[in-house]
C-alpha cells in the first residue's frame, strides 16, 4: 500500500513539473495555471509522504497520509521555495488502491461557524502601551512555526488567525484588554479575545484599534512590508474568513505569506489555486505601524 501511495504522488509531482494542464486534478491545474499567469515556472517538485493513520472495514483500507510538498519556483532571475502540507485520504479494495484525494484543509475555513463579536474599542480606559514591531522576528516566529505549533499556545481547529496573532505577538505587539473577549487583542492561560482567534474579529480589531497593536490599511498589496497581514473574504459576503503574514516577496515584488489551518510557507498571495477561492474574493491589506 505505501508503495501504491508513494507511485500516485510521483505521478502527480511530474504532473507539476510537466506544466500538464489537461491533468484531472483541479488542484494542479489550479496551481500550474496560477504560477503561468505570473510568468514564474516550477523548476522542481519534491514530496515527502508519512502515513498518519490506517482503518480495515473487510476488504476495504482507509488510509490517511501526509504530503509535504515543495515547490522551487523560478521567477526572472529569482528562485524562492513554496512549501504546503497536503492531508490526503487513499482507499484500497483487496490492497489495490482505487481512489486518493487531498482533504482540503481551506474548506474548513469556510464551513466553520465562528463566534462574531461586537468588538468594543473605547479606548479611554486602557493604558497606553509603546512598541515597536520587529518585523524580522514576526517573520522568524511565522517561518519556525509554519508547519507546527508551539506548545506555548493554544491550538484551534482554524487555527490561521491564532497563528497571525502568535507572529504579531513574536513582534512586540502587545497584548491588551484581558479578560474582556469582546476587547482588545489577547490571549492568556485558556482564554482569549475573539480578535486574537477570529479571522473576521482581527480584520475588524487592525481596522479599528487606536491603542496596542495598530494597523493602517493601504490599497494594493504591493505596499505591504515583512510581517504585515492580509486578509480574505472568499465569498465576497462582508465575512473574512482568513488571515496570512507576508513573510516573502517574489521577482516582481509582491507578497509571498504564510499560514496556517491549510499550513503553508511563501505561498502567492492571492491565493488563486486555493479550493475557497471564489471570483467574488475580496481582501483586505494591513501594514502594522509603530506606537512610540
Amino acid at each position: 500500500m505505501k508503495d501504491q501511495i508513494k507511485a500516485h504522488v510521483k505521478w502527480q509531482v511530474e504532473a507539476y513539473v510537466k506544466s500538464k494542464k489537461d491533468h484531472e486534478n483541479e488542484n494542479i491545474i489550479k496551481k500550474i495555471e496560477s504560477f503561468q499567469n505570473r510568468n514564474a515556472e516550477i523548476v522542481k517538485v519534491m514530496a515527502n509522504t508519512t502515513i498518519t493513520d490506517r482503518k480495515q472495514e473487510d476488504d476495504h483500507t482507509y488510509v490517511h497520509y501526509d504530503v509535504h510538498m515543495q515547490y522551487l519556483i523560478k521567477q526572472k532571475d529569482k528562485l524562492y521555495m513554496e512549501e504546503k502540507l497536503e492531508h490526503h485520504l487513499a482507499s484500497f479494495y483487496k490492497d489495490k488502491l482505487y481512489e486518493s484525494r487531498e482533504i482540503n484543509q481551506e474548506d474548513i475555513i469556510l464551513n466553520q461557524r465562528e463566534i462574531e463579536s461586537e468588538l468594543n474599542e473605547n479606548d479611554d480606559d486602557m493604558p497606553r502601551i509603546s512598541y515597536r514591531y520587529d518585523r524580522l522576528k514576526a517573520v522568524q516566529y511565522a517561518e519556525k512555526w509554519w508547519n507546527s505549533y508551539n506548545p506555548a499556545y493554544k491550538k484551534f481547529e482554524v487555527d490561521c488567525t491564532n497563528y497571525i496573532s502568535q507572529c504579531l505577538h513574536a513582534g512586540g505587539a502587545p497584548m491588551r484588554g484581558y479578560p474582556n473577549k469582546s476587547k482588545g487583542w489577547w490571549m492568556r492561560s485558556n482564554n482569549w479575545s475573539y480578535s486574537w482567534s477570529v479571522a473576521n474579529s482581527l480584520r475588524i480589531y487592525l481596522a479599528s484599534a487606536t491603542a496596542g497593536l495598530q494597523a493602517r490599511e493601504v490599497g494594493s498589496p504591493h505596499e505591504l512590508m515583512l510581517g504585515d497581514v492580509i486578509c480574505y473574504d472568499f465569498q465576497g459576503d462582508g465575512r473574512f474568513d482568513h488571515n496570512t503574514i507576508v513573510t516573502g516577496k517574489d521577482a516582481l515584488g509582491m507578497p509571498l505569506v504564510n499560514a496556517h489551518t491549510s499550513n503553508s510557507r511563501m505561498r502567492y498571495w492571492a491565493y488563486e489555486d486555493s479550493t475557497a477561492y471564489t471570483p467574488n474574493i475580496k481582501y483586505k491589506f494591513f501594514t502594522i505601524v509603530d506606537n512610540p
